[in-house]
């Protein structure tokens, strides 16, 4: 177990960055923010995200809830990096539909239209990618 009191916050990262690569499930000692005592969890990492503040977030599945939770680097006191491999199924990302014409008015419409038109794009591959099979005669 490492305790992160007494290791640099780049250390940490490393070492959490090391488990995403290799899909290995990490446990953590983790003070969440207002609680006074700190629960022990077991997680799969996907994500290391910075908020808008600075901060540093970790997006997990945990085992104990078997749901994709987040986790402030702040918050964890201490980590143990195992070499048990990924056991949980991370949840598909939210599809959105894409709504008739573009609204002109309502904000909030003009961003999931944005938003859908964004995922259409996903699928899409620059011509200059595209191999084309050339036979040459020899």
């Amino acid at each position: 177990m490492k305790n992160t009191n007494q290791q640099s916050s780049t250390k940490t990262l490393a070492d959490l960055y090391r488990a995403i690569d290799r899909q290995h499930a990490v446990t953590i000692t983790y003070l969440a923010p207002g609680d006074t005592e700190p629960t022990i969890r077991t997680v799969e990492i996907h994500e290391v995200r910075t908020t808008k503040n600075g901060g540093i977030v970790i997006i997990a599945m945990c085992r104990l809830r078997g749901d994709e939770r987040q986790f402030h680097l702040s918050g964890v006191q201490a980590y143990t990096i195992h070499r048990i491999a990924y056991v949980l199924d991370r949840p598909a990302p939210t599809k959105y539909e894409r709504p008739a014409p573009a609204p002109s008015t309502d904000a909030q419409a003009l961003f999931f239209y944005e938003l859908a038109r964004d995922q259409d794009d996903a699928d899409y591959i620059p011509r200059t990618l595209i191999q084309t099979d050339i036979s040459l005669a020899v």
